[in-house]
């Protein structure tokens, strides 16, 4: 009997931990700021960027679920002091969300300060969309002293959004859908 017992543990512990094992990451591949740089228009300096967002099954299987996720691109403008801490100049976050539209069977990418959307047939293309950003307005030369030297870093996080009301009660715990990447940075030629 108490043999029985334990052989029975030993392959119910084996099989949590293959279990464990196996289960894959929902944001397992690439999260990355491949490129990003600024430039100046008219005393506005635009970001520019490029980012690499992980395109899986569990990603789309979650979007077709009704899942919706939610893509920010945070970006951080620091005066470079040789002395003391760097002292923050600007703090912006781009944010932005993916859902997939049943119906039309198609993914919407919104904007979720400005309310704009576009619409997408597959979710490469999305994603290909969401890790282009061009042009965003991050700081005006005003913002800038002459005599400092500045950098400005850029990250890509991705996390879950809204969930349907059947997929609240399962999933409120879980925090497999929040990943940011490195910080990209450079400094501003002066």
């Amino acid at each position: 009997m108490m043999m029985g017992t334990r052989a029975g543990l030993l392959v119910l512990t084996a099989g949590l931990t293959a279990a464990g094992g196996a289960r894959a990451d929902a944001l397992d591949g690439v999260l990355a700021v491949r490129s990003a740089y600024v430039n100046v228009d008219g005393g506005v300096f635009k970001l520019h960027a490029r980012i690499e967002y992980p395109a899986t099954e569990a990603i789309e299987a979650a979007l077709a679920d009704g899942v919706s996720l939610e893509f920010d691109v945070d970006t951080i403008v620091d005066r470079e002091r040789r002395w003391w801490f760097d002292g923050k100049v600007v703090e912006h976050t781009l944010q932005r969300e993916l859902m997939f539209h049943t119906v039309s069977n198609r993914y919407i990418v919104r904007d979720v300060r400005g309310g704009a959307q576009e619409s997408f047939a597959t979710l490469p293309e999305a994603l290909e969309f969401l890790g282009t950003v061009d042009a965003w307005p991050i700081l005006v030369q005003p913002q800038l002293r002459e005599d400092a030297r500045y950098r400005v870093a850029v990250r890509a996080g991705i996390r879950r959004g809204r969930l349907p009301g059947a997929l609240r009660a399962i999933l409120f715990w879980s925090d497999d859908w929040y990943r940011v990447s490195e910080w990209y940075s450079w400094t501003l030629p002066s």
